[in-house]
């Protein structure tokens, strides 16, 4: 498992990384003059320019459910390029009906879907949609939702409004209005001093009083991942989700749930919510719909809301267009990728991959620096600290630098960056479902030598 050192010869780093330097802008990094150029990927495998193998347990941006370099989606996008590369859906295509019907049988109910590009625009347009529902519904009130702090629901100024993470909206604010934020269900550090036998579900129920008090009408729907990603990897008591759902319908509030990250296979289900048993209103959806190879997001919406904006009238119907949202080859691979999940049986691959995983971590529980390890499926969160007793976070240059230590040895991770000031010590891993039970072997075993490290 350890790096390999062959230099491609065919490509001059310098010349390449002068030419980044004077025109890239890297996505959510502070200056680096000399980034990792990478070259090619295979299975969970990453290669640099100089040769170097990674083991990628991020799988991208938590995306290339898959793994790197499956040559069927390659081809299925080809087949689609060469056939039609483009064709807007004001009407419609093959590859986007094929796809909308597989995403209602995957979510187990009849949805109308809308294809956008990325996780931003899927939530976007979902806002935009509980909005007007409401508004054709006889409440052009309720205009309001409900997010939690440590949220990431995406970038663009309504989806950045909807996230709760204080440092990605700093110097952009105003954002959208009507967002409003409550708790996330922090087990480790419960906001309301609960303990297991004491907690009584109020991060739960704290949605019924912050709708009653707002004010039932103004309120069009609350919107939280299954379990909140990014934000440090937290994950709901058992009947949370369903808690929601309830206070949701009392009030008529809709559920708008973020399978962003958490869906197509993620969680070892489907998607994240079906490990709690609720049915969503509207549910979005990206990365892994395409395991990363094209973009590709998706809105899917209940067939009793969407029936609303068939009805006759002015302006009736939803008043959206995204040129490339649905793109031909991206909807074709996307079914392509979903056909090879079903196929080889890579859902179930992730829900024991997930289980194997987070037993393997075991061996970090009583690192002194280690408060915390919470598990999704197949993904997973580190919380560090300073202190296992005051939990205390773990400073920046401890977090850092395990980081770096797992990148020398050649394993890539995750951290909650940018997210909570004085909060961003969650590690996170996110690996592709083709990881193998080596693979995890060595993600381990590389962080338990990264966190020998510190001192």
């Amino acid at each position: 498992m350890s790096m390999e050192n062959q230099t491609i010869p065919e490509l001059n780093k310098e010349e390449l990384l002068e030419k980044d330097r004077e025109h890239m802008w890297h996505h959510m990094s502070v200056y680096n003059p000399n980034p990792m150029i990478a070259t090619e990927a295979k299975g969970s495998w990453v290669t640099d320019i100089d040769g170097n193998r990674y083991l990628d347990a991020m799988s991208g941006l938590w995306c290339v459910n898959i793994g790197y370099g499956r040559e069927e989606l390659a081809d299925a996008a080809a087949e689609q390029l060469k056939k039609m590369a483009y064709f807007p859906l004001s009407n419609s295509h093959v590859p986007a009906i094929e796809l909308a019907d597989k995403i209602s049988e995957w979510l187990g109910g009849e949805y109308r879907v809308f294809f956008s590009n990325s996780g931003s625009e899927a939530n976007e347009v979902a806002f935009k949609l509980a909005r007007q529902y409401h508004h054709q519904n006889g409440e052009p009130g309720r205009y309001k939702f409900i997010s939690r702090h440590r949220a990431y629901h995406g970038n663009t100024m309504g989806a950045l409004a909807a996230t709760g993470q204080a440092v990605r909206k700093q110097k952009y604010e105003p954002l959208a209005p009507g967002f409003l934020h409550v708790h996330p269900p922090y087990c480790y550090r419960c906001p309301f001093g609960k303990t297991e036998d004491s907690c009584g579900m109020a991060c739960a129920t704290l949605y019924d009083d912050v709708i009653t008090w707002e004010g039932a009408g103004t309120v069009a729907a609350v919107i939280m991942e299954p379990a909140i990603t990014g934000g440090g990897v937290i994950v709901p008591p058992a009947g949370y989700m369903q808690k929601v759902r309830e206070i949701c319908d009392k009030h008529g509030v809709l559920m708008i749930v973020d399978e962003v990250i958490c869906g197509v296979g993620r969680s070892g289900k489907n998607f994240g919510h079906q490990n709690f048993g609720v049915q969503p209103d509207i549910i979005t959806m990206a990365k892994g719909i395409t395991s990363g190879y094209l973009p590709l997001s998706a809105t899917a919406v209940r067939k009793e809301l969407a029936d609303k904006f068939n009805e006759p009238g002015f302006n009736q119907h939803f008043r959206h267009v995204n040129t490339f949202g649905g793109n031909p080859a991206s909807c074709a691979l996307a079914v392509k990728n979903m056909e090879l999940l079903e196929k080889e049986g890579l859902v179930q691959r992730a829900e024991e991959l997930g289980k194997e995983l987070r037993q393997k971590l075991s061996i970090l529980e009583d690192h002194k620096y280690v408060g915390d390890i919470r598990s999704f499926g197949f993904l997973a969160g580190l919380e560090m600290v300073e202190d296992r007793g005051t939990k205390e976070p773990a400073a920046v240059e401890k977090v850092t630098q395990v980081i770096v230590e797992c990148k020398k040895r050649g394993l890539i991770i995750g951290r909650n960056g940018d997210t909570v000031p004085g909060f961003n010590n969650v590690l996170t891993l996110s690996p592709p479902f083709s990881t193998t039970s080596e693979e995890l072997d060595f993600i381990v075993n590389t962080l338990k030598e990264a966190f020998d490290t510190l001192q």
